[in-house]
């Protein structure tokens, strides 16, 4: 494989390993949690107002995501939620933490090859912590030559990165699962983005399919097929 690109980044959650599942499954259980004095839809609409608003404070990360629902419990109940409540929700966010890091089908195998032909590098969203153990356990660490974990991926944060790397737009790919956050701002900076879809969208990162239009990105339905595009398309040098 012989491509432009002086460097490639990689998306993690939902794109090297899986997230959204793990986030999902504790919504559900907190859901529970609140289902003997409102309903599901009311406690879903007011999670997902408070991790909105909390964004800007927070970040992204389990721990926000803990705060969040914390927060919405004691809104919803009007200060009358029983301790023992908050604490099973302090531990559902524990248990996030925990969790096993599953691996994408076929993420080591392509990682492995690209690290042998081009540098790469991890650029994530969420808390530094959290990531940085993820990232230890996932195994790939030592196939990335740079890591980037940052509170938020906007065209400004491409941008400081092509320039701290020293790189011209052209020689820089992003891969990942987010329109959102891995392919508009990346257009934007003038780089490259391949979108993989994952097989659900986090509602904070879903795009409205109109800011598309015009936009040139590749979209594969694997990251096993990244070694062969590059390969087979006008990136080859």
């Amino acid at each position: 494989m012989k491509t432009k690109f002086k460097l490639i980044a990689l998306d993690a959650d939902d794109t090297l390993w899986h997230n959204i599942p793990l986030f999902n499954t504790t919504e559900a259980r907190f859901r529970e949690i609140l289902t003997a004095s409102q309903d599901t839809d009311t406690i879903e609409q007011r999670l997902y107002q408070t991790e909105k608003r909390n964004l800007e404070h927070f970040g992204y990360g389990v721990k926000s995501f803990t705060l969040s629902m914390i927060e919405t419990a004691i809104e919803l109940t009007e200060g009358h939620i029983p301790a023992t409540h908050i604490q099973e929700i302090i531990d559902l966010g524990r248990e996030m933490l925990k969790a096993p890091v599953e691996l994408l089908d076929g993420a080591e195998e392509t990682i492995r090859i690209l690290a042998e032909q081009v540098p790469l590098m991890l650029l994530t969203k969420g808390d530094l912590l959290s990531q940085e153990s993820k990232l230890a356990r996932s195994g790939l660490g030592g196939y990335f030559s740079a890591i980037e974990i940052v509170s938020k991926k906007d065209t400004d944060t491409y941008r400081k990165i092509l320039r701290r790397n020293d790189l011209q737009p052209s020689q820089f790919l992003m891969v990942g699962n987010s329109i959102q956050s891995d392919v508009l701002p990346v257009l934007e900076a003038g780089a490259a983005a391949v979108h993989i879809p994952y097989h659900t969208t986090w509602v904070h990162e879903q795009a409205d399919m109109e800011a598309l239009q015009g936009k040139d990105f590749t979209c594969l339905e694997s990251l096993r097929e990244l070694p062969a595009w590059l390969t087979q398309t006008e990136w080859i040098r």
